[in-house]
């Protein structure tokens, strides 16, 4: 699963977006309502973006749950992921919404400030819970927890990683960056190395991301927030540093900004024509390159420029929540546990090769996938990553800061402004969104 800001970020991910459609169960009555232990019919909606494959994936955990509890009946709703969170906001405010539903990184703040969104902590402490709070990696809540309370859980996630083409390193005599890796040298330097050979080659060195900058600050060691969520990135000098990194590779032709390309043409598009070496993405590029017969890739965690081997990414998520108002919570509750659970995870991303557990004890759906060598640094990411709303990416609980700030890294990126005006003013739209957050304002 993708987290829906990305999907507005990376044109590949998502394709053939569904049609709206479907209403809510939420405020209706069914005629013999009750929880599934008493044998009574309980109905509950669900509503989710995706494609047609994606909506496949999600059936086949509700089929999972429903086989367990033959007397529930939920029904998936798919609206299209361009107007998901205003749909979602508008079902909320009329009490039409549905009993279930799936929330955007950047939309659980939102939820959670409204009062939208049911407190699952308790829940997750007793029996009926199919899923326990610490078997997610701390960085993986984003702003779906709050304190101790728990608003969502995230229903599988998307390690940020590099591919590169395999081929084109072999074809042009130039060392792999899992050689690098392997010797203990995958760092900027080597990183540096490799995108001026495939330049010089004739290639395109990377295809970089406004969105993907915090994975370029942690891998300097540098902070935008610290542990405890406070804006630090106008004084941190590794922060500036990593920035200048990549505004420099730019500068010298090695890299190539995503939203530099023409119309049409995706970092996908060039990787699978074998015009770029490395590209960065989440597992969700994984199914259409491994269909390409021509394309041999593999995975490479990100490049680190300190004295660790590696450092902490960025991890596009996306959560399941439960609607306050609804007139089935519990089962709901019950039925979202079990979506996000080991079971859950197993029924949905068995055989799927475009996301990873985010949940511990079922890591081999991903190593026993043998279609790319290094799948391990997926679960790597995971583990030490964040997802945009925790503390160390505390811009993505402030609504609309992190298009603020890649509306400044995009002009970085275009040539249309240098570094220190970059940072100073992403720190005045920090300063002033931030302020107005916490005042109400």
């Amino acid at each position: 699963m993708k987290s829906n800001v990305i999907l507005k970020t990376a044109p590949a991910i998502l394709a053939g977006v569904i049609a709206l459609s479907g209403c809510s169960s939420s405020t209706s009555t069914s005629t013999e309502s009750g929880d599934s232990s008493s044998g009574k019919t309980v109905n509950l909606t669900m509503s989710a973006w995706g494609n047609p494959e994606e909506l496949k994936i999600y059936q086949k955990g509700i089929d999972a749950y429903t086989k367990e509890h033959p007397n529930v009946k939920i029904k998936l709703i798919p609206v299209a992921s361009d107007g998901y969170e205003q749909k979602l906001l508008t079902q909320l405010q009329g009490g039409n919404a549905p009993d279930v539903f799936y929330v955007g990184d950047s939309t659980m703040v939102k939820l959670v400030q409204n009062g939208s969104l049911a407190d699952l902590s308790e829940f997750m402490k007793t029996d009926s819970s199919y899923a326990k709070p610490d078997e997610y990696p701390d960085g993986l809540w984003g702003a779906a927890k709050d304190g101790d309370k728990i608003y969502g859980i995230t229903m599988d996630c998307n390690p940020l990683v590099m591919y590169y083409n395999k081929k084109m390193f072999k074809d042009n005599g130039i060392k792999t960056p899992q050689e690098y890796f392997d010797e203990g040298k995958w760092n900027w330097a080597a990183f540096d190395e490799v995108t001026k050979k495939l330049k010089d080659a004739g290639k395109q060195g990377y295809i970089g991301e406004t969105w993907t900058m915090d994975t370029w600050i942690w891998s300097n060691g540098g902070l935008t927030y610290d542990d405890q969520g406070k804006y630090v990135m106008d004084q941190n000098q590794k922060a500036r540093e990593a920035i200048q990194f990549v505004s420099g590779l730019r500068e010298k032709g090695q890299i190539k900004y995503a939203g530099s390309l023409p119309k049409g043409q995706g970092l996908d598009a060039m990787f699978m024509s074998n015009q770029v070496g490395i590209v960065a993405a989440g597992r969700w590029l994984t199914p259409m390159f491994s269909q390409m017969n021509n394309l041999e890739f593999d995975y490479i965690y990100w490049p680190s420029n300190t004295s660790n081997k590696t450092e902490p990414v960025q991890v596009p998520i996306a959560f399941v929540a439960v609607n306050k108002k609804s007139k089935e919570q519990e089962e709901a509750m019950k039925f979202v546990t079990f979506y996000v659970s080991k079971e859950g995870q197993k029924a949905r991303l068995a055989g799927n090769g475009s996301s990873v557990p985010s949940v511990s004890g079922i890591d081999d759906i991903l190593t026993s996938d043998k279609t790319v060598e290094h799948s391990q640094y997926f679960l790597e990411a995971r583990d030490k990553g964040y997802a945009n709303g925790s503390l160390k990416q505390f811009k993505g609980r402030i609504p609309g800061l992190s298009e603020r700030v890649n509306d400044q890294y995009d002009l970085l990126l275009l040539g249309k402004q240098d570094v220190d005006t970059t940072v100073t003013n992403i720190s005045e739209e920090t300063n002033k969104l931030t302020k107005e957050f916490k005042t109400g304002n």
